[in-house]
């Protein structure tokens, strides 16, 4: 492991058991709204692609009401409920996702994961964004969140493959706390949220 990795490793079990400690009070008032308004289960559980394309469970806050299939098509503008908006737009909803950077799953800075139905979607220069841990928060975030194109998201994902420091790490940090004040980039303009990704061809 190179003396990067390491001391990345460290602060984000460290930073990450620290805030997960500090943030329980509120996770529970979180968790009692959910469950109240929304309904079980509070947490969203879904697999997603880490490392290598190594699949794991990510964990966040529910922030959408379930629909019966039977009843159709939802779109995700339906299923959004007025707290899962305030949750996304505060990013409270990832609280629960620091569980899964004290396990090793994720890191607190690196590409955000997605879905695993994407993985044969990307050209082998998009698919590097799997050459380092997914993070919470980004160098794809703080350049537009979801408010910026698929290409234009995946470009700074390479980019901070390819450039990743601690100092960029700590400026993506920062840049984050003021995004989530600012509510900065939220969702692309007529989405709740990002558009899915159909690949290449339909980019």
């Amino acid at each position: 492991m190179r003396p990067y990795d390491f001391v990345k490793r460290t602060i984000d079990a460290t930073v990450g058991s620290l805030a997960l400690l500090a943030s329980l009070p509120m996770q529970a008032v979180i968790g009692l709204l959910i469950k109240r308004r929304l309904g079980s289960p509070v947490l969203f559980r879904q697999e997603r692609p880490g490392k290598d394309g190594e699949i794991f469970e990510l964990v966040k806050f529910r922030t959408m009401l379930d629909v019966d299939e039977e009843a159709g098509r939802v779109s995700d503008a339906q299923r959004m409920t007025p707290l899962g908006s305030l949750l996304r737009a505060t990013s409270l909803d990832e609280l629960p996702t620091l569980w899964n950077v004290i396990k090793g799953d994720m890191s607190l800075v690196g590409p955000r994961p997605l879905l695993v139905r994407y993985l044969d979607r990307y050209t082998p220069e998009q698919a590097r964004r799997h050459e380092v841990r997914p993070g919470i928060t980004g160098l794809a975030q703080v350049s537009g969140r979801n408010a910026i194109s698929w290409d234009d998201k995946f470009a700074k994902d390479v980019e901070y493959v390819d450039d990743r420091s601690l100092l960029l790490d700590l400026r993506i940090v920062l840049m984050t706390i003021a995004k989530v004040v600012k509510r900065d980039g939220i969702a692309a303009d007529g989405d709740v949220t990002m558009p899915e990704f159909m690949g290449n061809s339909h980019a």
